[in-house]
């Protein structure tokens, strides 16, 4: 089953915090949001709705878990 990845089922003891981030902080509102664009462009790819080559699928996966991580980085440190 192909699923999106999104933030709060990634990070669920950040739920309350990617909130009020999201509202405060206007670096972490662009992270959240790109990283959001991101998986949902992927998850656009796998289900066959947006033609793409496999390198340029694995390129945007491997997008993705770097800036997963600068978000959690973010999280842990804010």
């Amino acid at each position: 089953m192909i699923t999106r990845h999104q933030l709060i089922t990634d990070f669920p003891e950040f739920e309350e915090k990617i909130h009020d981030l999201k509202i405060s902080h206007a670096h972490f509102k662009k992270l959240f949001e790109k990283y959001d664009e991101l998986d949902h462009e992927i998850y656009r790819i796998e289900t066959d709705t947006t033609p793409s080559s496999d390198e340029t699928l694995n390129q945007l996966r491997t997008d993705r878990v770097r800036l997963k991580d600068e978000i959690f980085d973010f999280l842990k440190s804010n």
